[in-house]
């Protein structure tokens, strides 16, 4: 694991010098070429997202799956620009394109990724329901999930259009019933005890 780059302040990362870093020591994301570096999230917010994984994984068919916390290029620049790489909390992609990534030794593209979720943490609100919001529209993510943990726990689906981005129905609470990106059916109820 590596420590934090020494130029941290002073270098704007491509995706690939981003990718290169590897492991780290650190939670972090890239934006617009500048390291973010985030604390680690709350138990709360760990035993949401794993219940939330454990309820999409299945109902998943069989050609698509669900990753936690993986990086994720929004190419929303050229490659040699400075770039964006988000560590959604989970999101849904083909596992052709997976296998497509591995063998072209790359990150996954916001292209290729049906749902992406994000929690809201103390921190994070404006970030996860103002800044992601628009850059997962901008990058052509087809349906953004947003799971707020505040009593009652809601979901905000979002969905994109080509004339307003993201468009949704208000936040739900209960149970969460879907039939894009693909039929979902999540209980928001048992994601904390």
């Amino acid at each position: 694991m590596e420590d934090l780059p020494a130029d941290l302040g002073i270098h704007l990362y491509t995706v690939g010098d981003y990718a290169a870093l590897g492991e780290t020591e650190y939670w972090s994301e890239l934006q617009e070429g500048k390291i973010v570096v985030s604390p680690s999230p709350t138990y709360n917010h760990g035993q949401a997202v794993s219940e939330l994984f454990v309820q999409v994984r299945a109902q998943l068919p069989s050609n698509l799956i669900a990753f936690m916390d993986l990086d994720l290029d929004l190419a929303l620049v050229p490659e040699d620009q400075p770039g964006t790489v988000r560590r959604p909390d989970l999101f849904v992609v083909d596992r052709a394109d997976v296998k497509r990534a591995n063998a072209e030794g790359r990150l996954l593209r916001a292209s290729e990724v049906l749902l992406v979720v994000e929690t809201v943490s103390p921190g994070s609100r404006r970030t996860d329901y103002r800044i992601k919001r628009d850059e997962y529209a901008d990058a052509g993510i087809p349906n953004y999930w947003i799971l707020d943990l505040d009593e009652p726990i809601s979901l905000l689906a979002c969905h994109l259009t080509k004339e307003f981005g993201y468009v949704d129905n208000g936040e739900a609470t209960g149970t969460f019933t879907t039939a894009e990106p693909l039929p979902l059916t999540i209980d928001l109820t048992t994601l904390l005890d």
